[in-house]
């Protein structure tokens, strides 16, 4: 029988920890939750695997090295409220609740929204909520948030995402040119939002975020 538990710390040491992921808040999150649980079944022995995921409609789990330096980068805290676009099955919305206050995960799909919400109530993780709408557009009516991560790599940031953020608040996420990929902290000050480069990533783009195709003579 496969053993879970030992396939979720062996993820932890030999692709978490080496990666230069030092929090050790998400490291015993990642350490904690179910990562099988969150996947499809027919893909649950692959769920610690070092790649990406698929789901359901375009969605894809980052692999657990992405996944673990975009979330230490955007500092999450104890007091955080986190908005976790493009949840999935609820996977990276379980590491957050572990590690926030609240978290709100979106999905654009209903089915698949409805599924996270009954993986995390499984999972316990009673400070979460997933629901439903266009990713693009964030949840305004539950923001500002301190925190936003986003499952999956983009081609341009929407200002909606921007504009969301408390001040001081972080958005984490994956902007990619072609096959070249660089995650990016975007941080808001008053009025003012800077950015910073901080790894190297090139995971699938999220349906509808794919660059606009080239004019072709």
């Amino acid at each position: 029988m496969f053993d879970f538990t030992q396939a979720r710390l062996a993820m932890v040491n030999s692709q978490v920890r080496p990666s230069d992921v030092t929090d050790t808040r998400l490291q015993d999150a990642m350490a904690v939750v179910a990562r099988e649980r969150f996947v499809p079944k027919a893909q649950a022995a692959r769920a610690y695997a070092d790649a990406e995921i698929r789901l359901n409609n375009g969605r894809a789990l980052l692999r657990p090295r992405d996944f673990s330096k975009l979330v230490q980068a955007a500092g999450v805290k104890p007091g955080d409220v986190v908005l976790d676009i493009a949840c999935g099955l609820g996977y990276s919305t379980a590491v957050l609740a572990r590690m926030a206050e609240t978290v709100v995960g979106l999905e654009d799909d209903a089915a698949l929204a409805a599924k996270a919400g009954d993986r995390l109530a499984e999972a316990g993780a009673d400070n979460a909520v997933v629901v439903d709408g266009p990713l693009d557009k964030g949840v305004p009516g539950q923001g500002p948030f301190n925190v936003i991560v986003v499952n999956g790599a983009v081609s341009t940031v929407p200002e909606a995402w921007l504009d969301q953020l408390a001040d001081g608040g972080r958005l984490a996420v994956i902007v990619r040119e072609g096959e070249v990929g660089r995650a990016r902290i975007y941080t808001r000050a008053g009025q003012a939002v800077g950015e910073r480069a901080v790894f190297d990533a090139a995971p699938p783009y999220l349906p509808g975020f794919e660059p606009a195709p080239g004019f072709v003579f």
